[in-house]
């Protein structure tokens, strides 16, 4: 889930389009459970070919890239390596939720509660690593990039975007910015129209802009005072202080100036507080990537999505129509350039 920020950082509304010819190194997992999560039928049952395995993911990411592509975008996929031993904890909790979540879907669909249902099968999402495996053979035959992360690929994406070898990380979780991301790019993978859980209510989603530089002028606090909050708050990594937002996050690092002072004032403590700072100032990542970004192998795409798994063909088509498209125009531009 990550940190959720929403309540004290300001974005800007972007399109597509605003990132044309930009690297966006895009965290794979979390966009992989999007997918997972919303690509489904009314009663919440996930996308699947004749032999019953889940697809959701890979109709995700055809569509949404032959989009970013035909945008101009350079997406580029980095994947999560092993989890910090402090993320063991978060591990456990999302599985009892999606435990829960199964069964109360099942009971939904039962007594035909469509809507119910829907809402509780997004949260039972599972990414196996027989999917992760199909998202990267299906990334290299569409030659879009993917980087393995040794551990967080959030925090990967967002030391690309640090040394420029990449725009912006896009993640729907504000652990980018944390991880000192320059910029945040959110609702990539999601743009479009979508309904509000529980609500017969449909909202435009639109991608988003963060810059981290900018949120910290707003909030008048540095990188690692940022940080700080994150602990109090909670974390993937740790439980945070009970009836700590980020509102009262925000205050009290701004009266104290640091993490220590703040939890004397509240007399607690946070276990492995200067464990989680590391994982966020000094992640695990790769020091250096280089992207490679090929032209599609139409006939790889077709016999995977197709022939192995019922993808329409016309559908198909009409997506490596957008590759083709894109590279033209690039290719055009360049000798106008020229």
């Amino acid at each position: 889930m990550g940190i959720n920020l929403a309540d004290i950082v300001t974005s800007e509304p972007r399109t597509l389009e605003d990132f044309s010819g930009k690297v966006l190194a895009i965290d794979a997992f979390n966009t992989l459970y999007q997918f997972l999560a919303i690509i489904r039928q009314p009663d919440g049952t996930p996308l699947m070919d004749h032999e019953g395995r889940v697809t959701s993911h890979l109709s995700g990411i055809i569509y949404r890239a032959s989009n970013f592509v035909a945008a101009g975008i350079k997406p580029a996929f980095v994947f999560d390596g092993e989890p910090p031993r402090l993320k063991a904890r978060t591990i456990v909790a999302r599985g009892e939720i999606k435990r829960r979540a199964e069964r109360e879907w099942r009971e939904a669909v039962e007594i035909g509660d469509l809507a119910t249902a829907r809402t509780k099968a997004m949260q039972t999402s599972r990414l196996t690593g027989e999917m992760v495996d199909q998202s990267k053979r299906l990334l290299d035959l569409l030659g879009i990039p993917w980087i393995q992360a040794p551990a967080e690929g959030e925090a990967q994406a967002s030391a690309m975007a640090r040394i420029g070898v990449a725009y912006a990380a896009a993640s729907q979780d504000f652990d980018s910015l944390l991880f000192g991301s320059p910029r945040l790019v959110k609702n990539l993978a999601i743009t479009g129209r979508r309904k509000l859980p529980r609500k017969e209510v449909y909202v435009d989603v639109q991608p988003e802009e963060i810059s981290l530089e900018a949120t910290l002028a707003n909030l008048g606090i540095t990188r690692e005072q940022l940080v700080d909050m994150g602990l109090l708050i909670g974390t993937d990594f740790n439980e945070g202080v009970k009836g700590i937002g980020p509102k009262k996050a925000l205050a009290l690092i701004k009266k104290h100036g640091s993490l220590e002072p703040a939890l004397e004032e509240l007399h607690v403590d946070i276990e492995s507080k200067d464990e989680v700072r590391e994982i966020f100032l000094k992640p695990n990542v790769l020091p250096t990537v280089e992207l490679r970004f090929r032209d599609p192998d139409a006939d790889g795409v077709r016999h995977m999505l197709c022939d192995e798994h019922d993808f329409s063909p016309d559908r198909i088509n009409a997506a490596l129509e957008k590759f083709g498209s894109a590279r033209a125009e690039q290719k055009q531009r360049s000798l106008d350039s020229w």
